[in-house]
């Protein structure tokens, strides 16, 4: 909960506010409005913490107090979507919508945890990673990252068509009946488990195909958007995963898996490769400088990027796990906290000039 209802709201909260104004044709939002909101939502979920280990009541408060304060966001950010001067605003709708959508899942973990029906708020919470976290990251991703098509120039980055964002997000919202699944239902049918490895194998084939193009039409020059690209490639190995996992659990009649190893390629991989790519790039661009990935941004990538290797072979071969844990560990922790050391170490300082942020190293 505290991943897919605490930090994601929180982190949504701040890149798009940055970057909705710009989408949009509007104004900047002064940080200082949404100082309210954010702070009801921390204060939410300092509750929560602490009802996690006293009592139940408790947590299901302080839930009900975070959602309360991302839905004040949540309002903030479609009133700006209504204001909107540029004709094209699928992405924020979308977004907004997936993000009423967490807000209802998120209000009914809090019920449910008060009724004392875990089961129903984890069911909940699963809604909200896939009805929520997800769409918005895919969302966020296809408005972010231009595409060249084969019959135009270079030059003319053009967006890809809008079937394709709708079966990205599809695809995300189809993984809920899926966990639900995984949650209440087993053993699972035999035909569920070939249903589920179809549509799973599919979108992996298609994700990972899409990902092929995009870097092989751009190449690697511009390293930034291989993050973006390379994000989209771990979304298609998470599908991938969980169409063998499936695969596995169907031949062995239950006894064997791939464990949670889908699930570490889609939050390791997928959200937490694009996400060091969209915070990198609206940083560096706040800061005044290049707005690229230099050489450390990109050795921290490839850092990330072993360490979501790292725990997906944990997952795959559970007897090296305890050596491949405290590894992969290691491995996170040393490029998030390098990464978001020197965001931070950006915030607060006065831009640099054009001169100066043209002769930074790309």
């Amino acid at each position: 909960m505290l991943f897919s209802f605490g930090f994601m709201p929180l982190f949504f909260a701040g890149f798009l506010f940055t970057a909705a104004p710009k989408w949009l044709g509007l104004p900047p939002v002064p940080a200082r409005g949404l100082l309210r909101p954010v702070a009801t939502v921390a204060s939410g979920w300092l509750l929560f913490a602490a009802g996690a280990h006293m009592h139940v009541l408790l947590a299901a408060a302080g839930l009900l107090v975070a959602a309360l304060g991302w839905h004040a966001l949540v309002r903030r950010l479609a009133a700006l979507v209504a204001l909107g001067t540029k004709p094209d605003r699928t992405h924020l709708r979308l977004i907004a919508a997936a993000s009423r959508l967490g807000v209802l899942a998120q209000l009914g973990s809090a019920v449910m945890l008060a009724a004392g029906r875990e089961d129903i708020a984890r069911a909940a919470l699963q809604l909200g990673l896939w009805g929520f976290v997800a769409p918005v990251f895919v969302v966020a991703v296809h408005r972010l990252l231009p595409v060249f098509d084969d019959d135009v120039a270079p030059a003319l980055a053009a967006r890809q068509p809008r079937w394709l964002l709708a079966t990205l997000v599809a695809l995300c919202l189809a993984q809920w009946p899926f966990a639900l699944a995984d949650l209440w239902w087993w053993p699972q049918p035999p035909a569920w488990q070939l249903a589920q490895m179809a549509l799973d194998g599919a979108a992996a084939i298609g994700v990972l195909a899409l990902a092929a193009r995009w870097l092989l039409l751009q190449g690697l020059r511009f390293r930034l958007v291989v993050m973006l690209q390379l994000a989209v490639a771990w979304l298609g190995v998470a599908f991938a995963l969980a169409a063998a996992s499936q695969a596995l659990l169907w031949a062995s009649e239950g006894t064997r898996s791939l464990g949670l190893a889908a699930q570490h390629a889609f939050s390791m991989g997928f959200l937490g490769s694009a996400m060091m790519a969209m915070v990198t790039r609206v940083s560096s661009g706040l800061a005044g400088r290049t707005v690229a990935a230099d050489g450390l941004a990109w050795a921290l990538f490839g850092v990330l990027q072993l360490a979501v290797l790292l725990r997906i072979a944990a997952a795959v071969w559970p007897a090296v796990e305890p050596v491949l844990l405290p590894a992969t560990a290691a491995a996170w922790c040393a490029a998030v906290a390098a990464w978001a050391l020197r965001q931070a170490a950006w915030s607060g300082r006065a831009r640099r000039t054009r001169a100066a942020a043209e002769g930074a190293s790309i």
